[in-house]
Parts: C-alpha cells; sequence; structure tokens
C-alpha cells in the first residue's frame, strides 16, 4: 500500500463529511483502543492542478477480535465522497447520497452485484484469508484487522486509467497488483505463497484486469453523471489575507472551495515564489468544503504591492488577491494602542474606587443618632439588672 500512500481514515457514521481527521493504522494496539467504532481506511489524494482526476474506491474491512465492531464492512467511495456502505451486523446495503438510491432504482441489477458481493461472495473470501494469515504469522487471540482497496482512476482530460488493488494486514502492507506485469508484490516474506498462487490464476488475474481497467472506470463515469450536481460543482472560496504581528508571516487563507483538486501561490511581478513560501494543506470544512492557506515573508522595505496570492481551480478563472496592507486582518494592536488602552483601564478602575470611597464616607456622616426612647430604655436596664 506504500505505492498509493494508503492511509486508514475513520468516519463516524459513515460519513466523508463528517471526517475531522485521517490517522495511519500502526499496531494492533491503536485499533484496540479505538475499537473501531469509526469505520474506514481513506485514501489521501494527490492534489493536482493541471488536470481533472476521478476515482473510484471501494473500501474492505474484515477483522477478528474486536469489541461491538462488525466482521465484515464494505464502503464505495467516488471523488472523496461515501456513497454506499455495507456491514455484517445490520445485514444491509445503505445509499449514502440521493443520487445513489435513484441510480439503484434504474439498475437494480447493480445494487443486486453489490449485495451479493457485500454479503456472499466477499465476507467468506477473507474470512479464509484472515484464518490464512494468523496461522501463517502464528497468532493466536488479539486483535487482527485485513483491509483491500481496489478500485481505479480517470483522467477526464487525457482519457488515462489507473486500476489498483492493495492489500494491508494489520496496519502493514501485504500484497499490491501490478497491472503492467499482471503480477502481485509481496513486501513480506508471509505473503510470498499467496503471491505464486495468485500469479499462477490466469483466468482470476483477467478478471482483474478487465475490472480495473474495463468495467470500473465505465462504472465512474455513470456515477458521475448521476451525481453530477454534487460530485462535479464547482465552488469558488473567500480569500482573506492574514497575520499575527507585523513581523510574522502573511497567510493567505482560501475557504470554501469544492472540489479538492485546486492550488494556491504567491507572485512577485508576475513570476510563482517558491522560496520564502510555506504552502499548507488541503483541509476539509464542516460543510464538505475545503480550505488551505500559503504563507509569504515579505521584505519589509519592499513593495508589497508587487505581490499577489494566487487561487487555482481547474475550470474556473483563478482568484487573485493583491498584497495590500491595509487589507490584512489581524488581531494585533500598535504600542500607542495599547497604551492608550492600558490608561483608560487604569482610569475607569481610579473613578470606580473613589466613586466606593466617596459613598462610605457619605454613609459615614449621615449615620442615624439613637432615638429618645431607645436612650431611655437602655439607661433603666443599666441601673435595674436582672436578678
Amino acid at each position: 500500500m506504500r505505492n498509493k500512500n494508503l492511509y486508514y481514515s475513520m468516519l463516524e457514521g459513515g460519513s466523508v463529511k463528517e471526517t475531522e481527521q485521517v490517522t495511519q493504522v500502526g499496531s494492533r494496539t491503536s485499533l484496540c483502543q479505538n475499537k473501531m467504532k469509526t469505520l474506514f481506511l481513506l485514501l489521501l489524494f494527490c492534489h493536482v492542478s493541471s488536470s481533472v482526476k476521478h476515482s473510484l474506491k471501494f473500501f474492505i474491512t474484515a477483522s477478528s477480535g474486536v469489541p461491538n465492531f462488525p466482521e465484515f464492512v464494505g464502503a464505495v467511495v467516488v471523488d472523496g465522497h461515501l456513497v454506499g456502505y455495507c456491514d455484517s451486523n445490520r445485514k444491509i446495503l445503505e445509499p449514502k447520497q440521493e443520487w445513489v438510491k435513484t441510480f439503484f432504482k434504474n439498475e437494480p441489477q447493480h445494487l443486486e452485484w453489490y449485495n451479493t458481493e457485500c454479503f456472499e461472495i466477499r465476507p467468506k473470501f477473507f474470512k479464509a484469508r484472515m484464518d490464512s494469515l494468523t496461522q501463517r504469522f502464528n497468532q493466536s487471540g488479539g486483535v487482527h484487522v485485513l483491509q483491500r482497496m481496489n478500485g481505479c482512476e480517470w483522467d477526464d482530460e487525457t482519457g488515462e486509467i489507473q486500476g489498483f488493488i492493495q492489500y494491508g494486514y494489520n496496519g502493514e502492507d501485504f500484497m499490491s497488483l501490478d497491472l503492467k506485469t499482471l503480477t502481485w508484490i509481496a513486501p513480506k516474506p508471509q505473503a510470498v505463497s499467496t503471491k505464486l498462487m495468485w500469479d499462477a490464476e490466469k483466468t482470476r488475474m483477467k478478471s482483474n484486469e478487465k475490472y480495473l481497467t474495463e468495467i470500473f472506470p465505465e462504472w465512474l463515469k455513470r456515477y458521475l453523471a448521476y451525481g453530477k450536481s454534487s460530485l462535479l460543482r464547482t465552488e469558488l472560496p473567500s480569500v482573506s489575507l492574514l497575520q499575527k504581528t507585523p513581523s510574522s508571516p502573511v497567510s493567505c487563507h482560501a475557504s470554501g472551495f469544492y472540489p479538492d483538486r485546486a492550488s494556491l501561490i504567491w507572485r512577485k511581478d508576475g513570476e510563482e515564489l517558491h522560496e520564502g513560501v510555506d504552502l499548507g494543506e488541503i483541509l476539509p470544512n464542516h460543510d464538505g468544503t475545503f480550505q488551505m492557506s500559503a504563507d509569504l515573508k515579505p521584505s519589509a522595505s519592499e513593495d508589497w504591492g508587487k505581490y499577489e496570492c494566487v487561487f487555482h481551480l481547474p475550470g474556473v478563472k483563478d482568484v487573485i488577491t493583491r498584497l495590500d496592507k491595509a487589507a490584512i486582518r489581524t488581531n494585533w494592536e500598535k504600542p500607542g494602542d495599547v497604551l492608550i488602552t492600558a490608561a483608560v483601564v487604569v482610569l475607569s478602575l481610579i473613578l470606580i474606587i473613589a466613586a466606593a470611597g466617596f459613598i462610605v464616607y457619605k454613609k459615614k456622616k449621615v449615620k442615624p443618632r439613637p432615638s429618645p426612647a431607645a436612650d431611655s430604655s437602655e439607661l433603666s436596664e443599666s441601673l435595674n439588672p436582672e436578678t
């Protein structure tokens, strides 16, 4: 799985939009701690601005020894969006997008294929593989996880198609398919026997090749056609210039764009800058859009008007923001402003203390004297004490 930089992401409730963090499964201990209440693996996409790539990915997780988690879980992800989900506990195939429901209604044979894969073929296959692996690794009991990602990527500009199948066991790479040679790659000694056996299955290998290079790309195009209102939409961001202090880098922050195949650069006199620029990662927003930032450290003596931040999204006009000191948003206050604010606070405290002292003084000055009746009563008690 290293070939594709596969990471394991946990999805609470099965929604890609709800994904807050992406974390690589590194050991059985971390799996046990998480108890795998959340779901699955997601691929961190390589963000490309020169062309538009679409992807169809199938994720399968088989596990043993994990409390309150199904032994088999499957999901379908299109362009980073979870579109379908199934697990062995609930015994249902659940569409996650409205357009998927329409697609299944119009093409019931497609729904039948998913049902067969989710509840008949794949659970048996993965259980057999899990049993074989625990014996091969001389393991008994404990938490064990076998994962597979397969599917394809399609470049809608060049027409290039890339198919892939990758297996991971207990958080480590186990097997991957080389489509050019139609052979399996085994990075671990325990995988060699499986590689030799699968390499010899020529009919199965040809079936894999057909799915990865023909059937899955065709499905991907049909899914994009059905879900184009959400999958193929474009949204431009709002761009802000931010700075913590006058000596801090200026951050160009773009938020609210979609899809995530975007770039953010700094230019000076029309030339793209590389040195002195710190480009941040593309991060998801809670509403399904994305955000990113690029930091620049301009010289205080330079003409800042020569700099501009450029947001690029394929197929739409670039958003260009010129570096203007007056447009920079910051929480920093000038020293003079700080002194004025401090003086106002001190003066306010003095006034409050003076007012409180005056009130206390007035109360003492107007304190009432005892009434004559009270004075005679107290005098009578003192002259006639109780016996």
